[in-house]
C-alpha cells in the first residue's frame, strides 16, 4: 500500500502517458463493485420516489375529479394544476439542492430531502382541502428537484470510469420504473393508499443511506483525506489500494481554486460546461416529451385500446425497458453516439405525427384535444384505423428514442462536466432550467396547438430534435472512460488525448 501512496499520480499537468494509462488500468483491474452497486441503489431509491410523485397525477387526478367529497373534488383547471405544480417545486427544489450539496454533503442532502417525500404524501393522505393537496404536491416536487440535483452528483463522485455511465443511467431508469410503479399501482389502490404506497421508497431511502459513505470527493474538500480513504477502500473493495486514487483526486484539487467567484465564468473550463449543461436541459424539455405523454392516452383510444389505463402502463413500460438498455450499453456506446441516435430517432418520429396530424384534422385552425374530443371526452371523429395505428407506432418510436438518449444523458453529462468548486451552483441551475421549462411546456402545451395547429406543433418540435443533434455533434464532450478530472482537464484545454 504505501508504494501505491509514493506513486506520481496520475494527472500531472492534466496530462496521461501511456505509463499512467496502464497503472489506472492496472488500480481497476482490482476493483471489486459490489458495495458500489449497494451504494447507488441506495441512492437511486431518491429517483424512484421521484418517478412515483411524477406518476401519481395521473392514477389520482380521475378519482379526484369524481369524488364525492366537495373539498377535494377537483374541477379541471385545478387538476391541471394539481398535476404541474409539482414541476414548480422542483425548481425551487433544483435551488435548495445546489445549496445544500455544498454545506452539509451528498449523504446528509439526499437523506434529508426524504422528509418532505414523506412529508408531502402525508399531507395529501389527510388532505381536507385542495390547498392541501397542492401543499402536498409542492413538498414531493421540492424534494424531488433536489432529488435530481444531488443523485446524479453522488453517484459521479463514487463511480469510477468504467461503470459510471451505466450507473449514472440508472437514475433516469429509477424514475421510469417509479412512474410505471405508480401507473400499475393505481389500476389497483385509491388515491390514498396509492400516496401511502408512494412514501415507501423514500422511506427505505432514507434507512439504507444511513450505511452508505459520503462522497471521497467532497470528503477531501473538507480537508478530511482519512475519511475519504475509508470511502474509498468501502466503495472500491479490499483489494484496490485506495490511496493511489485518493493521491490522484488530491492532485487534481490542488491546481484547482477552491471557491467560486464570479470571475471564474471567464474560465473555459467553468463557462463551457455551464453552457452546454444548460442547453441540454433545455433542449431535453423542447424534444416534446411532454406533449407525447399528454397526447398517449387518446392515441390509443384511437386505436381501440379498451383500456386506457392499461395503454399508459404499456408507454411506461416502453419507456423503462429502452431506459435500461441505454444503461446498458452507455459506457460501451458512448453519450455522443446514444444522443445523436436518439434525437434522428425523436426527429424522424415528430414528423411523421405532424403528417398524421395533417392527414387527420381538417380544419387547420383546431387544436388537438378541440377536434378530438367534445366537452364530455367523446372522440368528435375517428380517424382511420390504420392512421391511428402511425399514431401508436410514431410515439412508441419517440419513447423508445427518447429513453435511449435524451432521457437519461443530460443527467448524466451534468454530473460529470462541472469543476468541484461550481458543481453545486451549476447542477443547480441545469435542474432549475429543466424544470421551469417543463412548467413553461406543460401549461402552454393547449396553447401553442390553438396558435399553430397540431401538425405545426409536432413539426416545430422535430424540428428542435434536428437542432438537437446539431448541438450534440458541434458541443457535447464525450465523456466515456474519462474521470471527472480528466473530463474537467479537456474544457480547460489542457489535457491531451
Amino acid at each position: 500500500m504505501d508504494d501505491y501512496e509514493e506513486t506520481r499520480p496520475l494527472l500531472v499537468n492534466d496530462e496521461l502517458t501511456d505509463e499512467d494509462i496502464s497503472e489506472q488500468d492496472s488500480y481497476l483491474d482490482k476493483v471489486k463493485n459490489g458495495k458500489l452497486y449497494m451504494a447507488t441503489f441506495a441512492a437511486v431509491l431518491g429517483p424512484l420516489s421521484f418517478g412515483f410523485v411524477l406518476g401519481y397525477s395521473s392514477p389520482a387526478i380521475p378519482e379526484l375529479r369524481k369524488i364525492q367529497d366537495p373539498r377535494l373534488q377537483l374541477s379541471t383547471e385545478e387538476a391541471s394544476w394539481f398535476g404541474s405544480v409539482v414541476t414548480i417545486g422542483a425548481a425551487l427544489g433544483g435551488l435548495l439542492g445546489g445549496w445544500a450539496v455544498e454545506r452539509i454533503g451528498r449523504k446528509l442532502s439526499l437523506m434529508f430531502c426524504a422528509v418532505p417525500f414523506i412529508c408531502g404524501f402525508t399531507v395529501i393522505i389527510a388532505a381536507q382541502s385542495h390547498w392541501m393537496l397542492y401543499v402536498g404536491r409542492v413538498l414531493t416536487g421540492l424534494a424531488s428537484g433536489v432529488t435530481s440535483l444531488v443523485v446524479p452528483l453522488y453517484i459521479s463522485e463514487t463511480a469510477h470510469e468504467r461503470v459510471r455511465g451505466t450507473m449514472g443511467s440508472c437514475v433516469q431508469l429509477m424514475v421510469v420504473t417509479g412512474i410505471m410503479g405508480a401507473y400499475i399501482t393505481g389500476l389497483f389502490l385509491d388515491w390514498q393508499w396509492l400516496a401511502i404506497t408512494s412514501s415507501i421508497p423514500p422511506t427505505l431511502m432514507l434507512v439504507c443511506m444511513c450505511f452508505m459513505p459520503e462522497t471521497p470527493r467532497f470528503l477531501l474538500r473538507q480537508g478530511k483525506k482519512r475519511e475519504a480513504e475509508e470511502a474509498l477502500r468501502f466503495l472500491r473493495g479490499p483489494d484496490a489500494p485506495a490511496e493511489w486514487e485518493c493521491a490522484r483526486i488530491e492532485e487534481a484539487y490542488k491546481n484547482e481554486e477552491q471557491s467560486f467567484s464570479l470571475a471564474d465564468l471567464k474560465d473555459p473550463g467553468v463557462f463551457k460546461p455551464l453552457g452546454i449543461g444548460i442547453m441540454m436541459m433545455l433542449l431535453q424539455q423542447m424534444t416534446g416529451i411532454n406533449a407525447i405523454m399528454f397526447y398517449a392516452e387518446t392515441i390509443f383510444e384511437q386505436a381501440h385500446f379498451e383500456s386506457s389505463d392499461v395503454a399508459t402502463v404499456i408507454v411506461a413500460a416502453t419507456q423503462v425497458v429502452f431506459t435500461a438498455i441505454a444503461a446498458i450499453i452507455m459506457d460501451k456506446a458512448g453519450r455522443k453516439a446514444l444522443l445523436i441516435l436518439s434525437g434522428v430517432t425523436m426527429c424522424v418520429s415528430e414528423a411523421v405525427f405532424g403528417v398524421y396530424f395533417k392527414l387527420t384534422v381538417k380544419h387547420n385552425n383546431s387544436s388537438l384535444m378541440s377536434v378530438l374530443t367534445d366537452a364530455q371526452g367523446s372522440l368528435a371523429e375517428q380517424p382511420p384505423t390504420d392512421l391511428a395505428w402511425l399514431a401508436v407506432g410514431c410515439m412508441g418510436l419517440f419513447i423508445a428514442g427518447f429513453a435511449l438518449g435524451w432521457g437519461p444523458t443530460p443527467w448524466l453529462v451534468m454530473s460529470e462536466i462541472f469543476p468541484t468548486r461550481v458543481r453545486g451552483l451549476g447542477s443547480a441551475l441545469c435542474v432549475l432550467t429543466s424544470w421551469t421549462c417543463a412548467f413553461i411546456v406543460t401549461k402552454t402545451f393547449q396553447n401553442l396547438m390553438d396558435a399553430i395547429t397540431s401538425a405545426g406543433t409536432f413539426w416545430m418540435f422535430s424540428g428542435l430534435c434536428a437542432l438537437n443533434v446539431i448541438f450534440t455533434a458541434i458541443f457535447v464532450p464525450e465523456t466515456k472512460g474519462k474521470t471527472l478530472e480528466e473530463i474537467q482537464a479537456c474544457f480547460k484545454g489542457t489535457h491531451r488525448h
